[in-house]
């Protein structure tokens, strides 16, 4: 706290008390159990204009304890609106905690004024949006962010030259890097592109209009991604054309001059202000939450880690009481000068396949020992290294009939574990099943696979995934990722394909599976077997992939 004790109220025009926040808000408020006692009743004060750094009006609603008092600022800013969820979850929840809350639409989006664009006016419109705190009569000096996926990203901008006032942040399943939620070497993400562009449309016109939209893509969502060629197909989906999500899928390559400066945590060295990051074993941004934390640990920042069983939109679900509780002890630790809520150890990961157990660790990922598992003709993992590189088994992709995504860290409702039986008993599908376990055997870090495999077509990709069989059958998926192959002849390519940092207890009476396919569609948009590229391809061919015997799975198995 750096100024006196003031009537936090403020004293809207043409009024003689404070407004209540919608009712709509204060009705999903109300749902929530959970959660800390309520320390405030809550005044709202609608559609302020703060200016932009090139003047365009940014649409901001403020929220605050009706006490007397001196309290710390939150700020919040959304391409998504500033109403359900943003209104009650933030605005409403933590300004009955004692803390002011700015909600602020970003440019383009919820009437604010300009053109939104994915990446390149945050950090100006953020600083833009503190100069204007600095003039407000109840403003102390003491300011957080908070806020989850694309609302991260908009404090990492503001952290690229942290006004001195910022003092925290908590990051919620949160996106530092645009490329790597479009695309994975160089494969666009062809689902999660179209709902974040679904999303980032529509949903700031509020909850009916988000709807229609959302039940409009999900009836054409087949065509859309069948089509020859898909780029330009989904804007039947969405409604009308959106340039910026144009741009991204026509630009796969990290390298692309496009993409320079995307990623505020690669351009700078990660700023000392104390963060707090959030995220799933299943989030789809869960790799750029893992590497931010890494970013900040070794630049020396204060920073803690939450993972819990959660996929992106669970978190703020099922997941809210913990990452709420989390979120604001971190800020009233490092805003309020409190910090009896903080955890003892840096980091808290939920354990996956034992119940309801959690680790607290003092870093992550943890380097335990590297276990190699190498696959069998006969659909077995061995701990055995092979004799020979030759062919040991193949399959067939095609991309008219493509491997079907199931589960794993989607933004869509069928994201998290899923029973992967139907799904591998395709014949484009391999498994490699390790022996009944006598001892649990528990993963905690980074899993890879180094696998070597050849084409008949020259081009191809290959999935991996690592799945928990338990003693009924059920194969139930852990991590997973995916690698294009490019191959001369009958010459195997040798590719590395992380698959994600998880926890995970094999239980006695499991086995360990490794599943590889072509592709999971569409989740990744498919590869043609032709080299054209993916959004352009108008002719598929199918890919024969063969396996070869000098592949590997690489699990960090604790002692």
């Amino acid at each position: 706290m750096t100024s006196p004790t003031h009537d936090a109220r403020p004293k809207p025009a043409g009024t003689s008390s404070p407004a209540k926040p919608p009712l709509s808000s204060r009705m999903v408020r109300a749902t929530w159990r959970g959660l800390p006692a309520r320390r405030h009743r809550v005044g709202w004060e609608p559609g302020l204009v703060v200016p932009a750094a090139d003047g365009s009006p940014l649409i901001t609603d403020h929220y605050f304890p009706r006490a007397e008092g001196d309290f710390p600022t939150l700020l919040v800013r959304s391409p998504y609106g500033r109403g359900v969820p943003w209104s009650p979850q933030y605005g409403i929840l933590f300004a009955e905690q004692g803390f002011h809350v700015i909600v602020q639409s970003c440019r383009g989006t919820g009437g604010s004024g300009g053109r939104f664009d994915l990446w390149r006016n945050e950090a100006a419109d953020g600083l833009a949006t503190v100069s204007w705190l600095r003039e407000q009569p109840w403003f102390n000096g003491t300011l957080g962010t908070v806020g989850p996926s694309y609302l991260s990203y908009v404090q990492s901008a503001l952290a690229l030259d942290p006004p001195p006032e910022l003092k925290a942040m908590v990051m919620q399943v949160g996106l530092q890097d645009p490329y790597a939620l479009f695309h994975t070497d160089g494969v666009l993400h062809l689902e999660a592109a179209l709902v974040v562009g679904t999303g980032m449309t529509h949903q700031h016109r509020g909850i009916a209009a988000f709807g229609r939209a959302v039940l409009r893509l999900q009836r054409r969502m087949r065509a859309i991604v069948s089509a020859q060629p898909l780029r330009g197909a989904f804007a039947a989906a969405l409604g009308y054309e959106v340039p910026w999500l144009e741009e991204v899928m026509a630009h796969p390559d990290a390298d692309d001059p496009y993409w320079r400066g995307a990623a505020p945590g690669e351009v700078t060295e990660p700023p000392g202000i104390p963060t707090a990051l959030i995220t799933g074993r299943y989030d789809v941004l869960a790799g750029h939450t893992f590497e931010q934390y890494g970013r900040l640990r070794r630049a020396g920042c204060e920073t803690a880690l939450l993972v819990g069983p959660w996929t992106h939109t669970s978190a703020l679900q099922k997941g809210w009481p913990e990452v709420f509780a989390e979120s604001l002890a971190w800020l009233r630790a490092h805003l309020c000068d409190d910090p009896s809520g903080l955890r003892p150890t840096p980091v808290r990961i939920h354990l996956g396949g034992a119940g309801t157990a959690w680790r607290d660790l003092d870093e992550w990922p943890l380097a335990p020992a590297t276990t190699s598992w190498f696959p069998t003709p006969d659909g077995h993992l061995t701990g055995q290294p092979p004799t020979d590189t030759a062919p040991l088994t193949s399959f067939r992709y095609d991309p008219a009939a493509p491997t079907p995504s199931l589960g794993g860290p989607l933004l869509s409702r069928t994201a998290g574990a899923r029973d992967n039986s139907a799904l591998e008993s395709r014949d484009d599908v391999l498994t490699f099943t390790g022996p009944v376990l006598t001892e649990p055997v528990t993963v905690l870090g980074p899993v890879s696979a180094r696998i070597s495999a050849s084409t008949d077509t020259g081009h191809g990709d290959v999935f991996s995934r690592l799945c928990d069989v338990d003693p009924q059958g059920r194969s139930t998926n852990v991590c997973d990722g995916l690698a294009q192959l490019r191959t001369t002849a009958q010459e195997p390519a040798h590719v590395t394909l992380p698959m994600g940092a998880t926890a995970h207890r094999f239980g006695v009476g499991h086995r360990i599976r490794w599943q590889i396919s072509g592709g999971a569609h569409p989740r990744y948009a498919r590869n043609p077997g032709t080299g054209e590229p993916r959004t352009q391809a108008t002719e598929f061919v199918s890919i024969r992939v063969s396996v070869h015997a000098d592949s590997v799975l690489m699990l960090p198995q604790e002692d």
